[in-house]
């Protein structure tokens, strides 16, 4: 019996021994974790906040009747793209108007100016009056103001006939089609409103103690809520110099009314992953310098 009661107290004592060992591993694992886990909270400051909701109202600077709408909700269009356009007719015929009125003007001008160097030629002999002189020199300068004002008014008239067009200012989606063919509109009519999909911003808020520790162009790491998605990178573009309370869609681990500093955070490689009014959550990283 005395060598299986040996042989059981040293099974026990190498189970100790390799209880021990393994407390003293997991504490030497736990204790780097908590070190590196407070060395990265130190080194970032972590904000929370929504993707930038940035909308455009697409209209007509003229009035008209909505001839066209080329998409419909749901649309992606690219920048340049036409999206809509008016019965131009009314504007054509504008246009021809201000282009005979403009001829019949330069026709006038150039008799007023023969008219004129006649009177020059006889002033000398005394053929005329130099009250005539001054009245054809007085016409000669007016239809030179009148050709002006055609040449300006013939501009207006195509500028606004390129107005019945309108198109895409941006990149983005369409959020909804708010007119339809056969509508008549007046230039603070919308006929479309559009999400600008670039660039993307970020919209975050940073507590005041830590306002000292942001400057522009300190990179950032944008995080959303999808399981397993990709992580952003972005930099800060905008700090606000004005102190306000946080919004209550904003949530932080401070109270709601503390004074906060809203935040830009231009995202440098967004993708259709980063959609307009999702919630993310952003790393600031600070250097060395910036450290307390």
């Amino acid at each position: 019996m005395q060598p299986e009661e040996n042989s059981l107290q040293s099974v026990k004592k190498i189970a100790i021994a390799l209880g021990l060992i393994i407390f003293f591993i997991s504490f030497i694992i736990f204790g780097a974790i908590f070190i590196f886990r407070a060395e990265k909270n130190h080194s970032t400051i972590t904000l929370y906040g929504n993707v930038d909701v940035r909308q455009v109202d697409i209209g007509f600077r003229v009035s008209g009747q909505v001839e066209k709408l080329c998409f419909e909700e749901g649309d992606f269009v690219r920048q340049g793209t036409l999206m809509a356009y008016l019965d131009k007719t009314p504007y054509d015929d504008q246009v021809r108007q201000a282009a005979a009125n403009l001829e019949s003007i330069k026709a006038n001008l150039k008799n007023g100016e023969i008219l004129l160097k006649r009177r020059k030629e006889l002033i000398g002999v005394g053929g005329v009056s130099q009250e005539d002189l001054d009245n054809a020199q007085s016409n000669r300068d007016q239809l030179q103001a009148n050709l002006y004002a055609a040449e300006a008014a013939l501009s207006a008239a195509r500028d606004n006939l390129d107005y019945t067009k309108a198109y895409c200012p941006s990149d983005g989606i369409i959020l909804s089609r708010i007119r339809e063919p056969g509508t008549v509109v007046i230039p603070s009519n919308p006929v479309y409103t559009l999400s600008v999909s670039s660039p993307v911003w970020i919209r975050a808020y940073v507590a005041e103690p830590e306002l000292g520790n942001v400057f522009f162009g300190m990179e950032a790491e944008i995080l959303t809520d999808t399981q397993g998605g990709p992580v952003y990178t972005g930099k800060v573009g905008f700090i606000s110099p004005v102190a306000e309370f946080t919004p209550k869609t904003v949530q932080t681990t401070d109270l709601r009314t503390d004074l906060v500093y809203r935040l830009r955070i231009y995202a440098d490689n967004p993708d259709q992953g980063l959609k307009q009014g999702m919630p993310v959550t952003v790393q600031l990283k600070k250097s060395k310098r910036d450290r307390p």
